[in-house]
């Protein structure tokens, strides 16, 4: 990953850092609830929260780890972080400023890896992959939670397009398949696969990145003058509200 985009998602996600912290829609849901249930499961010494956001996968972890270290690329993301976890009283939480190619840990030193919504922000996704992989023992366990693109082209672009309107460090909600095929090559061996929908509340999901109102404008044209099988595939609401297609992966390290 460049500097220059480390400076795009850190101009993006600094001033936002308590956005994220208190965002409903991070701060709940099933795919975390799968991460704390994985957590609880294996119980792991050393567990990594790969791209950390607002630390809510670092705070499931917690519970149940001896010693969790939160990555991201925004120190005001992992300030909000460790402040909110000495809020919570988690002192076995640490930060780490680190993009996911470039990982500052040695090899095998990890038992559970886990990664929610940081994917799509990663300059180099099987770079990413590769690090995840290498900072973890052998035979431990990873957890991937994030968006995918629908297979059809038409609404694999609509998704695209409206993601980077709203967020210009936004690099690529990936597919199924480009999932799939990516942790097979970065070694890693599919374990569990977990598709759902989430619907997200357009004024919020905008106001939370806070998306200049000319792109707001352009997302709405978008969705406006999207063909109807787009419309009904994201479920577009007259407000612009929709539904996201996600998935949580499950994998191991072969």
């Amino acid at each position: 990953m460049t500097r220059a985009h480390e400076r795009v998602v850190e101009a993006q996600f600094g001033p936002q850092a308590r956005a994220y912290v208190e965002s409903a829609v991070h701060a709940q849901g099933a795919d975390l609830e799968a991460i704390g249930a994985l957590a609880e499961t294996l119980r792991p010494q050393m567990a990594l929260d790969l791209g950390a956001g607002g630390g809510h996968v670092a705070y499931a972890l917690a519970r149940h780890a001896r010693r969790v270290i939160a990555t991201d690329l925004s120190p005001g993301m992992l300030a909000a972080v460790a402040e909110t976890a000495r809020g919570k009283g988690l002192s076995n939480i640490e930060t780490a400023e680190a993009p996911a190619e470039r990982l500052p840990f040695a090899d095998e030193t990890f038992d559970l890896v886990a990664s929610r919504y940081s994917a799509h922000h990663w300059r180099d996704f099987d770079a990413g992959l590769g690090q995840a992989r290498r900072v973890m023992k052998r035979g431990a366990r990873a957890v991937f939670a994030d968006a995918y693109a629908p297979g059809e082209a038409l609404l694999d672009t609509h998704l695209q397009a409206i993601e980077l309107l709203r967020d210009h460090s936004h690099v690529r909600d990936y597919s199924l398949p480009e999932w799939l095929g990516a942790l097979g090559r970065a070694g890693f061996a599919i374990e569990a696969c977990r598709t759902s929908r989430l619907r997200l509340d357009f004024p919020s999901w905008i106001a939370r990145m806070r998306t200049p109102e000319d792109n707001v404008k352009a997302i709405r044209a978008l969705q406006n003058a999207a063909a109807q099988d787009t419309k009904a595939h994201f479920a577009i609401e007259p407000d612009g509200s929709f539904v996201l297609d996600t998935m949580v992966i499950e994998a191991s390290r072969r």
